[in-house]
Order: structure tokens, then C-alpha cells, then sequence
């Protein structure tokens, strides 16, 4: 995909869920005027863009949109639930087209029943009825296209008439003193453009073709370069002002148009006597700081997505400035001294680019491959017992690289949120149930690819909360509750983890039910699920096959869905688990880290094989002299608690351990877990001081590694606690994906790969 076509991609994806959730808003009231305005800018930014782009089709169907919008916001046309699902249809057909854009580059969906549809709504106020009767222009409704066209021209007229009765004509630049009369002054609004220069290149061309002559306000060459806040002024010869100004409105890249005659000889005149000044105050103002910041925002949305194209461009730009305004650059310069020109190029510098996500990944890569160097150097040092500076600085700048790489591949939760608002209004009207739907902490940030993997997961959960969860508003009055249910999406940031959770105030699950369901279903005995908690029974829901619908329907409820939604995020590294109330809602909770790949690790010796436990999950390491046997199972007490003990070596024997592929021999220690050294996370072990003699942390009985409580509740018995180290964590592919006790392997600087224990799945 070219950088252009991407970056018009790009735009457009942003602009529909920007749509479909001003639509919402004004769904949820219509008198919400800032919402009917979010709505009609919106719409016409997508249709300014697509016509820039020479996406005709999107471009006339997004025509058809706007001016339907337009009825609704003259107040011409009602906000009813036929309207709204019209215009949610509409939308729905511009995404498609957008995604045929993006995949093939043209658009092969013909709109145009829906487009018919979309006049016949704008002019009649329903689709496949009478007209209502007070629609002037009745006579014309063969040629419904026509009416709405004629319809939305006379609005915009009258309300230019009626906004701005009076235009204040600015001093013409020197060269309208050679435009044939009459000459009429434009004010030409673009507003808030995704491309304003793009857009302003456009209305200059349109210009061009359909007047004698004309001179803008600032000089074409800053409108192509976007230099301009939302409009600039026009000096048109040749033509009335009502001709000017019908000719700018007819632009789908044009917001809004006004047209004054100039004052004939005297405004000649003066513009004669005025040149010079008038030039330099053009010229002045193009290095304003408020065209400085047009600049930058232009250059926000480049669709270079190299940092070095960007960087290749700030210094032409700036220079090509310069060049241009040579003549008059004086002027300012003698004004402001020295400190004015280095003013204008800071406000001219470019603060953001765009950088395509291939080489983020790549620049990550990179960096992993860097982290592994690090530690096979380190090793290597460390063996001939020499002591280097020059490494510490390697870790120190290592580690930053890595940080920075990794805040690179973070994105806001509301990248995949902000979709879910329309997905919950249009499956809660196609069962005829009323929700209200709320989401917080869509600024947490997680990484891209976690983001990605857990959308199809969370669009499956927020399904069975609107069609199992929340009741129909019948049976929620017969229950004493209000008949519109609650369903809430939160994101909350917990140190180095995401909680994620999709809550509902609806019937919730029983266990007696899963209980029965289980057995019914050969999912577990009778006698095993008798003796299972409650919170157990929930977890039966994600069992493959297992499903608590009473009937399948065409949102969920085929016994699939919920077993791939642990499945994904086991393999992210993360957690499910769900609670509820009978009569009261469900929470499913969702436990995930920010980022992946890159962790630290405590490397363990079990049996002669090293094995990695992530530091994240450690809460202390003690020497397993004070295990207790409780009704036949080992545990150990810290506080009041009592933890079970997992032997690692037993526990281990069931998973094969080739599957990792780990060393075969344990590599040397290079030092026991220092008592008093915190690691990242804040996680001071316990003193394991007894040792062998070979500096590894180990007593006969072995050692504890004791695991977060609020990670697992348990403590993993070893045979050695080694050293602590960061390495690059790679998932397991295949087969091998999803294999319960392991989250991945890690390859070490001398070669060795070393499985890195999944302490949840264990």
C-alpha cells in the first residue's frame, strides 16, 4: 500500500469510529447539539478526503450522508430509530469501502440503493413512504437527488445569509489590482481538514478552471503547504459575488463559503497605494505562530511512515520557506532582531511522524537480539573475573533502548474500545433490550500486539453479557429492576498488569445450574462437582463445548468462544477468571501484562535442569526447612496463611521436558540471589545464605520460591535458586502453544534455551 493511500486509510478508520459514536451520543439525545455538529464535521472530513484521494464513490455516498445529516441539523428531519438505523447502515457501507480501499486500492461495492435510500429519508422523512407534507419543493420529488441538492444549497445560502450578514472586506494583496472586474472577496472556510493542504490544493485547482483570475491570502504555495487555519481569503475577477460564492459551496472540500463585491476604483486604488505593506503583512503573518502550528499538524498527519523521510523534510521545509519569502523576510526580521527568525523555525519543527508498525517490530527485534548479546558478554566477562565499567554502561544504556522500544509498541485501550459502543447498541436492538453501556480507563496503555490478540476475546464476553447476562427489560421490571441494564468495561493499570473487566447487572450464573450442566454434559462426575466451591463451578464455563444458554441464537450460545478466551489469554501471558451473583450480574476479569517478551527472571535448578520463574510473580525466596503436612498435603505458613507446596521436580516430570527444549546440563552459577538487592519490581528474597560451597542458594531440604498471592496462592519447591537475569521470552509456537507450566523458553547468551515456568497454569 502506497504511504498516501495508507495515511487516507488510516484517516478514515479513525473518522467512522469517531462517527459511529457521535452517533451515538445523538441517539442517546438529540438535542445534543454538539453531537449533531461531531456528527456532520465528522461526515464531511471523510467525504472531503475521499474526493481529495479521487475515491469518487465513497466521495458521493458520503455526499448523500452529509446531506441528510444537514436536514437533521436544520431541524428539517427528526432523530427517530429509523433515521438513526439508516444512518448506522450508511456508515456501516462506507467502512467497507474504506477496507476494499485498503486491501486492493478500489472500491467494488456499488452504495447506490443506499445512497437512494438515504435521499428518499432526507427528502420524504422516511423510507418507502409519502412525503410529509412540509418538504417545499413537493413538485420535484421525482428527482429526489435533485430536490436535496437544491434543498441543501438554498440552506447553506440562507444560513450564510443569516450567520455572517456582514463581511469585512481585508486589504486585497497587490496583485488583485489586476483582476478583471467585478472582484469579489471570499472568506473560504475548509475547517478542522485531516489534509489541508491537500484539500486547499484542490479548491485553488477548482478556482483555476472556473474564474478569469483570482489571489488568495496567504499565497498558494502555503495553502498547498497547509499554512493556513481553517480558512483563507479569495480575490475572484470576472464574476458576481452569488457566482463565487456558489461555485465554492459546490466544493466538497469546502466547510462553508461568504462572497462580498470589493469597493470597485477605491478598493483598486487602495490596493495600489497599499501593495507593500499589504504584501508584508501577508508575508508577516504566514510566520504567526498560529500558521506555524498549521504546519505542525499538517506534518502530524504525513503519511511518510519513515523517521527519516521526516526528518529529510524538516530542513527543505524550513529552508523552502526562506526562499520563498526572501523578499519580504526583512521586514519581520528588522521588527523582532535575531531571536525572531530562531522563534519561527522552532514553531516550525516537525514534533511527531508517522512510523508504520513493521519497523516498530522491527526496531523491537532488534533490541531483543541486543538483550541476549548483553548477557552472553556479560557471562563471557564475568567467567574470566574481570571487572568493566564499559559493560555497566552497556546495561545502563541496554536497558533504556529496551524501555523506550517498549513504550514505542504501548497504545491506549481505547484503540479496540471504541468500537464496542456501537457493537453493544446493535446487538441490544436486535433482541429489543435497552443497555447502558460505559467504559473507563481507555487511556491505559498496553502493548500492540496484547491489544490486538484480546479484541475478538473481549467483542465474545461483551456478547454474553448483553444477550445471556441482561435480562429483557420485562423480566428485569418483574424482578424488581430497572428495565435498561448496566453493562461496564474497565481498564485499570495494576503496577506492571492490566485488569481488564466486562461487568453486568443481569441475571448472573447459579452454580446448582453449571453443576447440573456439567454432569449433562460429561464435562465432570457428580461426585466432582459436589465437591467443587462455587468459584470453581464458574470456571466450568470455560470448558470447550460447555455453554449455560438455554438456546442457540445468532449472538452467542454455541458452547464455543469462552474455552479460546482463556486459551488467549494464557498464551499473552495473562489470566481469566469470572465471579457472580444469582439475581445480581457476572464480572469477567481479565489479568494481562503490559508488555511482553522482555522479562526478568529468577533461574532455578530442579533435578540437574535450570528452569526461569519470572521475578513479577515472586513474592519471597526461603529455605524449605518449615514444611508442614496438612491432611496429607505439603504446605508452608507465612502469617496466617498456609500455601501449598508444589514440588517443581515432581510437577515437571508430567510435562515433557524436551518440549522447551532446555540445557541438558545446568550451566555454572555465576552467584547466589543477594539477600538485601531488590529487583525491579521491589521483591527483596529471603536470605538464602546456606549454601553448598557453590554459591548457589541451597540447603539439603532445597528451597521456596513462594509466589505472589495475588498471582497464585502457593509456594514452588526447587533444589537451587541460581541468579536473576532479563531476558527475551519466546512463546511456544505449535503444538507446543497453550502446553499448561510453561509460558515460553528463553535462549541465554551462551546458547542454552531454558523454559520459563507459567506459575498460574503449573
Amino acid at each position: 500500500m502506497d504511504s498516501h493511500r495508507a495515511a487516507f486509510v488510516a484517516e478514515a478508520e479513525d473518522g467512522i469510529t469517531d462517527l459511529n459514536n457521535a452517533l451515538l451520543a445523538l441517539e442517546a439525545d438529540p438535542e445534543d447539539a454538539e453531537a449533531m455538529d461531531d456528527v456532520f464535521r465528522v461526515a464531511h472530513t471523510l467525504k472531503g478526503n475521499a474526493a481529495a484521494m479521487g475515491y469518487e464513490d465513497v466521495s458521493d455516498f458520503g455526499h448523500a450522508l452529509e446531506d441528510l445529516l444537514d436536514a437533521v441539523r436544520q431541524g428539517d428531519r427528526e432523530v427517530t430509530p429509523e433515521l438513526m438505523d439508516l444512518l448506522f447502515e450508511g456508515v456501516d457501507a462506507v467502512e467497507a469501502m474504506v477496507s476494499e480501499i485498503a486491501d486492493t486500492g478500489d472500491v467494488s461495492t456499488d452504495p447506490s440503493d443506499l445512497e437512494s435510500r438515504l435521499r428518499e429519508m432526507e427528502e420524504h422523512g422516511t423510507v418507502g413512504g409519502d412525503a410529509d407534507g412540509d418538504d417545499a419543493g413537493a413538485d420535484d420529488s421525482a428527482d429526489p437527488e435533485a430536490a436535496a441538492e437544491d434543498d441543501a444549497d438554498d440552506g447553506a445560502e440562507s444560513d450564510a445569509d443569516e450567520e455572517v450578514p456582514d463581511v469585512s472586506v481585508p486589504e486585497p494583496p497587490a496583485a488583485a489590482a489586476d483582476l478583471p472586474d467585478p472582484v469579489a472577496y471570499a472568506d473560504v472556510t475548509i475547517g478542522d481538514a485531516q489534509m489541508p493542504g491537500v484539500d486547499a490544493a484542490l479548491v485553488l485547482q477548482a478556482l483555476d478552471e472556473q474564474f478569469d483570475g483570482h489571489v488568495t491570502d496567504p499565497a498558494p504555495e502555503a495553502l498547498e503547504d497547509g499554512e493556513y487555519d481553517e480558512s483563507f481569503d479569495a480575490f475572484v475577477g470576472g464574476d458576481d459575488p452569488e457566482v463565487v460564492a456558489e461555485g465554492l459551496r459546490a466544493l466538497t472540500q469546502v466547510e462553508a463559503a461568504t462572497a462580498v463585491a470589493v469597493g470597485g476604483d477605491d478598493a483598486t486604488e487602495s490596493a495600489d497605494s497599499d501593495a507593500e505593506s499589504a504584501d508584508a503583512d501577508a508575508e508577516a503573518e504566514a510566520l504567526e505562530p498560529a500558521d506555524a502550528d498549521s504546519v505542525e499538524d499538517d506534518a502530524e498527519d504525513a503519511p511518510e511512515p519513515a523517521a527519516t523521510d521526516a526528518d529529510e523534510e524538516t530542513e527543505p521545509s524550513d529552508d523552502g520557506g526562506d526562499a520563498e519569502q526572501s523578499d519580504d523576510a526583512e521586514s519581520p526580521s528588522d521588527d523582532s532582531g535575531s531571536s525572531g527568525g530562531s522563534d519561527s523555525k522552532s514553531g516550525d519543527e516537525i514534533k511527531s511522524i508517522r512510523v508504520d508498525v513493521d519497523q516498530v517490530d522491527e526496531l523491537y527485534g532488534l533490541v531483543e537480539q541486543l538483550v541476549t548479546s548483553r548477557i552472553k558478554l556479560r557471562r563471557e566477562i564475568e567467567g574470566t573475573d574481570a571487572e568493566s565499567d564499559a559493560l555497566d554502561e552497556l546495561d545502563k544504556l541496554a536497558s533504556s533502548l529496551q524501555d523506550t522500544a517498549m513504550d514505542m509498541r504501548l497504545i491506549p485501550f481505547s484503540q479496540v474500545s471504541d468500537s464496542f459502543p456501537r457493537l453493544v447498541r446493535d446487538i441490544s436492538r436486535d433482541l429489543d433490550k435497552r443497555i447502558d453501556f460505559e467504559i473507563e480507563g481507555d487511556d491505559v496503555e498496553l502493548d500492540r500486539t496484547i491489544l490486538t490478540e484480546m479484541r475478538d476475546p473481549l467483542v465474545h464476553v461483551l456478547r454474553n453479557a448483553v444477550d445471556h447476562g441482561i435480562e429483557s427489560p420485562a423480566e428485569r421490571e418483574a424482578a424488581g429492576k430497572d428495565p435498561t441494564g448496566h453493562v461496564s468495561l474497565t481498564a485499570e493499570r495494576e503496577r506492571d498488569h492490566v485488569i481488564i473487566e466486562v461487568s453486568d447487572d443481569g441475571g448472573g450464573l447459579d452454580p446448582d445450574q453449571l453443576r447440573e450442566k456439567a454432569v449433562d454434559e460429561d464435562v465432570k462426575s457428580r461426585e466432582a462437582v459436589e465437591a467443587m466451591e462455587d468459584d470453581e463451578v464458574y470456571d466450568l464455563v470455560f470448558h470447550p463445548g460447555f455453554s449455560t444458554a438455554e438456546e442457540v441464537t445468532d449472538v452467542s450460545g454455541r458452547g464455543v468462544g469462552m474455552d479460546v478466551v482463556r486459551t488467549t489469554a494464557r498464551d499473552l501471558d495473562g489470566s481469566v477468571s469470572i465471579e457472580s451473583e444469582p439475581g445480581e450480574g457476572s464480572t469477567v476479569r481479565f489479568r494481562l501484562p503490559v508488555t511482553v517478551a522482555i522479562v526478568k527472571v529468577m533461574f532455578v535448578d530442579v533435578g540437574g535442569t535450570e528452569y526461569g520463574i519470572p521475578i513479577k510473580s515472586i513474592a519471597e525466596v526461603a529455605r524449605a526447612d518449615d514444611v508442614e503436612e496438612v491432611h496429607g498435603d505439603e504446605v508452608v505458613r507465612h502469617e496466617d496463611d498456609l500455601y501449598p507446596v508444589v514440588r517443581l521436580n515432581e510437577r515437571l516430570g508430567e510435562i515433557d521436558p524436551t518440549a522447551a527444549e532446555p540445557p541438558t546440563e545446568t550451566p555454572a552459577a555465576d552467584g547466589g540471589v543477594a539477600a538485601d538487592e531488590p529487583g525491579d519490581d521491589g521483591f527483596v528474597p529471603a536470605d538464602p545464605t546456606a549454601t553448598d560451597g557453590s554459591g548457589e542458594g541451597q540447603t539439603d531440604a532445597g528451597m521456596l520460591v513462594r509466589i505472589r498471592e495475588e498471582t497464585r496462592q502457593v509456594a514452588l519447591h526447587c533444589d537451587a535458586v541460581l541468579d536473576q537475569e532479563e531476558v527475551v521470552v519466546k512463546p511456544l509456537d505449535g503444538p507446543l502453544s497453550g502446553t499448561p507450566g510453561l509460558s515460553g523458553t528463553a535462549v541465554l547468551g551462551d546458547g542454552d534455551v531454558v523454559a520459563v515456568l507459567d506459575v498460574v497454569s503449573l
